[in-house]
């Protein structure tokens, strides 16, 4: 005999109607569909799971697979995800093959047509676009493709699917860690989002020994191809070498120039007064500059920043007294060293000064030391067995090093490759590349303990790569409701309190989410109505439409 449903039932769906709301708004669980297919008599596709994935990475608990079932109990998986679906439908084993089949048909190919799709029918302006990218710190062991390609042969016939021949498994390993963790392995995640509303377009996910100068062209030019973008591209300093440069040639771009470069190191420095111009961004000054760098024709633009100046010079005064320290205590050790020949000295010294940056040796003496075989005071005559040397000198500062660092403290160089200042004035080259910042807030999102970055802890390169994936999407959704709803309050110049109750029109929607905390779907004899679903939780909803709405049971 089939089992009744309880009479009442009382679920949590606190903020995740937004987050259903925006992904079907997105037609994500269609565009996913499309790309994988799906078979029939499934309970689950593999766009519902991926839904199903992207409601657990912002219900912001740390529920790695593992726990993925246990985090939708209590909760109106049916009325989220679709009919039919229950919480023992969302097993580890149902979405690690579910994540397999994403690695195979290609994580960039299914995120880049969902955030295609995503920017069309949010009508995300896409004039610049910045690219940066980030490592992702993991720990365990992970298994190479190789060796889990007998697990994963089970799958025959209809359930086979086709990878793409790019495809390949990213190398878990040890690079250079931006998370200031060189004990742990990683995987770099490249990412390019939009200034408007900080919305990712393009992810990629890759080993984490892979450099970013190496690649940074490559995503560019493959971001260009799928998009069919013809705006500005910003990226960090990592973009400008001689080879990228001369690669970017048919691209708009604005990059950081780094100050190794040796033009760079002369230009940061050799500007007059009067070249200098306030910027309309509070405390910065701008001064203007041509090069032919890797012989591209380019502006450079050097920006000074009033407070990073000052912090600057004081950490040059700092760095200057603890090198004296430092100095002192070589310099002391030295002096008692005993060298065979004054050469060996002269070397030795020349050495420990050169080593330093703020000092110097001066005032070089070479003391000049006879041993004898025999005890006693020697004769005049007696000829000494041996002679060592000693170096006895003083310190003194590099002023006109120390006074460079000061000149250039709070300056860096930034490049663009547009000459026309009609089309992009040196003004607006310091703005859109300060939007670079969008990048590194998303970088932070992704790497929230409360987000779902644990779940990185799967057995495989490949399921770490399609979660990685996963984890952008997150993101995607996130930044595009948090975007609508600002642009609605702005739009109706109203606005919502925040944290500290004062009224904003720009909140966040780790705020929003908040404040939908115990709002519950009430389901009572088969009729469902909404507990605890507020007026102001109303109005958020509306803001964010009908998508959104239908969750609440708004009509």
């Amino acid at each position: 005999m089939k089992e009744s449903k309880k009479a009442m039932e009382i679920l949590n769906i606190d903020h995740l109607g937004i987050v259903a709301g925006i992904i079907d708004e997105m037609e994500l669980v269609e565009e996913v569909n499309k790309i994988v297919g799906i078979k029939t008599k499934e309970t689950l596709n593999p766009g519902q799971v991926i839904k199903a994935m992207i409601l657990n990475g912002l219900g912001f608990l740390s529920a790695p697979l593992y726990l993925f079932e246990e985090f939708f109990v209590g909760k109106p998986t049916e009325h989220l995800i679709g009919e039919g679906v229950l919480p023992s439908h969302l097993n580890d084993d149902k979405l690690g093959r579910e994540l397999d089949k994403y690695h195979q048909i290609g994580t960039t190919k299914i995120f880049t047509a969902v955030a295609i799709k995503a920017a069309h029918k949010f009508q995300v302006e896409m004039d610049s676009i910045h690219l940066d990218g980030t490592s992702m710190s993991v720990e365990g062991e992970y298994k190479k493709e190789s060796e889990e390609r007998d697990e994963t042969k089970q799958e025959t016939g209809e359930n086979k699917i086709e990878r793409e021949p790019e495809m390949k498994g990213i190398e878990i390993v040890h690079g250079y860690s931006r998370d200031k963790r060189p004990d742990l392995k990683q995987f770099i995640i490249d990412m390019i989002v939009t200034g408007d509303g900080d919305i990712p377009l393009y992810l990629k996910v890759d080993s984490g020994n892979v450099d970013d100068k190496s690649v940074f062209v490559e995503r560019l030019k493959e971001f260009k191809k799928q998009w069919t973008f013809e705006g500005i591209s910003v990226a960090d300093s990592a973009l400008y070498t001689a080879e990228n440069l001369a690669a970017m040639r048919e691209l708009k771009w604005i990059t950081r120039v780094p100050l190794s470069i040796k033009e760079a190191k002369n230009k940061i420095v050799d500007i007059k007064e009067s070249e200098w111009k306030d910027s309309q961004i509070s405390g910065y000054k701008i001064a203007a500059k041509e090069s032919e760098y890797a012989d591209i024709k380019q502006r450079w633009i050097i920006v000074e920043s009033e407070l990073r100046k000052k912090s600057s010079i004081q950490q040059v005064e700092k760095q200057v007294k603890k090198q004296e320290s430092k100095a002192k205590a070589a310099l002391s050790q030295l002096s008692r060293q005993e060298f065979a020949c004054q050469a060996d000295a002269k070397v030795a010294i020349e050495k420990l000064s050169k080593s330093w940056k703020y000092h110097q040796i001066k005032e070089i003496e070479y003391l000049k030391k006879s041993e004898y075989k025999t005890a006693g005071r020697p004769s005049k005559l007696t000829e000494p067995s041996q002679i060592k040397y000693q170096v006895k000198s003083q310190i003194e500062t590099r002023e006109e090093v120390i006074e460079t660092e000061k000149i250039k403290a709070g300056r860096f160089i930034l490049a663009t490759n547009i000459l026309d200042k009609n089309e992009l004035s040196d003004e607006q080259v310091l703005e859109e590349y300060k939007s670079q910042q969008s990048n590194e807030r998303g970088f932070r999102f992704l790497k929230d303990p409360l987000f779902f970055t644990s779940s990185v802890f799967v057995k495989t390169p490949e399921r770490v790569e399609a979660i990685a994936m996963i984890m952008g999407l997150c993101l995607l959704v996130y930044n595009l409701a948090q975007r609508k709803l600002r642009q609605e309050l702005a739009k109706f110049d109203d606005g919502i309190r925040n944290q500290v109750n004062k009224i904003t029109n720009k909140p966040t929607m780790r705020w929003v989410f908040q404040m939908f905390q115990a709002v519950h779907l009430v389901v009572i004899n088969g009729q469902k109505q909404m507990s605890n679903f507020t007026e102001e939780r109303e109005k958020i909803v509306r803001y964010l439409g009908k998508s959104c709405s239908k969750y609440y049971l708004i009509i």
